[in-house]
C-alpha cells in the first residue's frame, strides 16, 4: 500500500513533513560508488593518510576503498556533527548498483535520531549488473513501487523518493527506460524523482522532456548536481523555468578539479553566488542544498568537511551575501518538506 498523502515516509516509518528541520536532500551514508574498471582491479584499499591526503581527494576516483562508505558506527558518529547543529533529515540516494544498505540507515538513524529518507531506483547504466540493465520499463516501475509500498529488497525497510536515477552522457537506451518507469512509478506513488543527469544542458532538459512525456510531475523533480552541469545563472534559470528543482549538492568541495569531465568545478562561494542570483530572479522556491558525500576523504575522520559543513558553514555564507533567513529556511526546510511529502 502507498504511503498516505501528505506524510514523509522515513526509514523508520511515516512522519508529518512539519516534523523536518534543516535537511540535506543528496547524501550517502552506507555506499560503494567504486568506478567499476577501479572495482574490477580487486586492490586492498588504500591507507589514508596526511602524506596521501592530497593526493586521494584530488584524484578521488583512482584510489580503491575510497568511495566505499561501510562502516555503521563511523557513518553515525560522522552525522551526529550535522545532529549537533540542528540538522533535522537526510536524504541518502544510495540506490541499485552503489550498494543500498537499507536495514543499515534505519540502525543508524535510530542510533542518531535523524529523519533518514531513503532512495530507490537504477544508477548510471556503467554501475547496473546485466539484470537491471536489460529491465523493462514495467519490471523498473514495479520495483521502485514495491520499494516504497513493501521495502527496499527483503529489508522491509521503506524507500521515501525516487533516485537518484542515474543518466549519462549521453543518455543510455537502459537510463531512458529508467527515467520513463520513474515517472510511471511517482505516477503511482506520489513520490518525488531526484535524478543524476548528463553533463549538459541539452542533456538535462532531454532527461527533463523524457520524464514530462512519461506523465512526471516535474514540479516534483529535483535535478541533481547542478554545480558540476552548470556553471552560468541563465542555463540553471532555463531548467528552474521547467518547474524543476535545482540541486547544489557539492557543498564542500573547493578544488576547481573534475576526474569525469573537462569543466571547472565552482567553489562553495561561487556556488553562493548563483544561488543569491537565482533568489534574486524569483527561484527560491526551486533550490534544495546538500553535500552529496560519497567517499571518505569527505568525511571529518579522514580530513573532510563532514555532514556539518553546510549548516556550519556555508548557511551564514548565505546570509552574508544577502539571503534573508526566510530564503535560507525556504531552501532547507520548506521545499524539502514540500518535495517529500507524497501527494
Amino acid at each position: 500500500m502507498s504511503p498516505q498523502p501528505g506524510t514523509v515516509q522515513t526509514v523508520l516509518g511515516p512522519i508529518a513533513p512539519d516534523a523536518l528541520g534543516p535537511t540535506l536532500m543528496h547524501e550517502h551514508v552506507l555506499c560503494d560508488l567504486t568506478a567499476p574498471e577501479l572495482a574490477a582491479q580487486r586492490m586492498p584499499p588504500v591507507e589514508i593518510r596526511l602524506d596521501n591526503l592530497f593526493e586521494i581527494r584530488h584524484q578521488w576516483s583512482r584510489h580503491a576503498g575510497h568511495h566505499v562508505l561501510d562502516d555503521r558506527d563511523l557513518a553515525a558518529s560522522e552525522l551526529m556533527r550535522f545532529r549537533a547543529l540542528d540538522g533535522s533529515a537526510v536524504v541518502e540516494l544510495t540506490c541499485e548498483g552503489i550498494a543500498p544498505d537499507p536495514a543499515g540507515l534505519a540502525e543508524i538513524a535510530r542510533r542518531t535520531g535523524l529523519h533518514i529518507i531513503a532512495g530507490s531506483g537504477p544508477y548510471v547504466e556503467a554501475y547496473l549488473g546485466p539484470e537491471e540493465r536489460n529491465r523493462s520499463v514495467d519490471d523498473t516501475t514495479a520495483t521502485m513501487v514495491r520499494a516504497v509500498r513493501e521495502g527496499l529488497g527483503d529489508s522491509g525497510v521503506r524507500a521515501g523518493i525516487l533516485g537518484e536515477i542515474g543518466v549519462s552522457t549521453p543518455c543510455t537506451a537502459s537510463e531512458r527506460r529508467s527515467l520513463i518507469a520513474a515517472a510511471h512509478a511517482q505516477q503511482v506513488t506520489g513520490a518525488a524523482i531526484n535524478v543524476h543527469p548528463p553533463r549538459t544542458l541539452d542533456g538535462t532538459m532531454d532527461a527533463i522532456a523524457t520524464l514530462r512525456q512519461a506523465g512526471a510531475d516535474i514540479e516534483r523533480v529535483i535535478v541533481s548536481h547542478i554545480d558540476r552541469t552548470l556553471f552560468d545563472v541563465d542555463p540553471m534559470e532555463r531548467v528552474a523555468d521547467t518547474g524543476a528543482v535545482l540541486e547544489f549538492d557539492f557543498f564542500g568541495i573547493e578544488s576547481s578539479y573534475y576526474p569525469f569531465a573537462d569543466v571547472d568545478l565552482p567553489n562553495d562561494g561561487q556556488r553562493v553566488r548563483h544561488i543569491v542570483e537565482l533568489v534574486r530572479r524569483g527561484h527560491g522556491q526551486r533550490i534544495v542544498v546538500a553535500h552529496d558525500i560519497c567517499t571518505r576523504t569527505r568525511l571529518r575522520r579522514f580530513g573532510g568537511h563532514g555532514y556539518g559543513h553546510l549548516l556550519e558553514n556555508a548557511v551564514p555564507l548565505m546570509r552574508r551575501r544577502g539571503l534573508s533567513d526566510g530564503d535560507v529556511a525556504q531552501i532547507l526546510v520548506a521545499t524539502p518538506r514540500r518535495l517529500l511529502a507524497f501527494v
